[in-house]
């Protein structure tokens, strides 16, 4: 899974122009509350928080459209594509890329959602580029995309207990204690794709990546 790579601050966030948020995961009731579906969890929440929608989209993906936060003076956040791929997470790049092209979203302006083997199961973290780390979802989006220099908001789901192996883990339920602990973590990613949208990436990691 990711991992590796110098976070690269991105462009400061601007009011014009749409930003395209992608949760990454599996299609199909059998694989939607498992830790390789966290990515498409965070995109419900932030849905919800703005009532919006998902309806299907051509590009093989569900998408929302909504404005996201608020901005000083309490003006409506940036324009936002929620996305989720319909595909499975090995070719999750065809719809991010398609997506892209349909809403004229620069590379610098995708947010990608994903499970984080690297982090803590209660940790949220945010970079720009560097490598896949193993993660077949952002692999096949960085090939379809042209770039790795897209913003990823890291999703910790932690390491498999013992010799279980990483692609067993992350196709399997979230446990009994991780699940009490999930809402919270659901939403602190959702903050996290908001601090992006509404400040620029550099801004948002220093809020999320302070101590706590």
């Amino acid at each position: 899974m990711p991992g590796g790579g110098a976070d690269q601050p991105g462009p400061p966030a601007a009011p014009e122009g749409p930003w395209l948020v992608v949760g990454l995961g599996n299609p199909g009731p059998e694989y939607a509350a498992t830790r390789h579906n966290v990515g498409q969890m965070v995109l419900d929440v932030l849905a919800g928080r703005t009532g919006a929608g998902f309806r299907s989209h051509k590009a093989r993906a569900a998408v929302a459209q909504a404005r996201l936060g608020v901005l000083p003076g309490g003006r409506p956040g940036p324009s936002v594509v929620l996305a989720k791929p319909s595909t499975y997470m090995n070719v999750s790049g065809g719809p991010v890329a398609g997506l892209a092209r349909f809403f004229s979203v620069p590379p610098e302006r995708v947010v990608v959602v994903h499970d984080e083997l690297d982090l803590p199961s209660d940790v949220v973290r945010l970079k720009r580029g560097g490598g896949e780390g193993g993660h077949n979802g952002l692999r096949d989006t960085s090939k379809a995309l042209g770039t790795k220099d897209y913003v990823r908001v890291r999703v910790g789901i932690g390491r498999p207990p013992g010799r279980m192996d990483p692609a067993d883990y992350v196709l399997k339920p979230f446990g009994s204690a991780e699940r009490r602990e999930l809402p919270v973590l659901l939403e602190e990613a959702a903050d996290a794709v908001e601090l992006v949208v509404l400040r620029g990436l550099e801004a948002a990691q220093q809020q999320v990546h302070a101590p706590r």
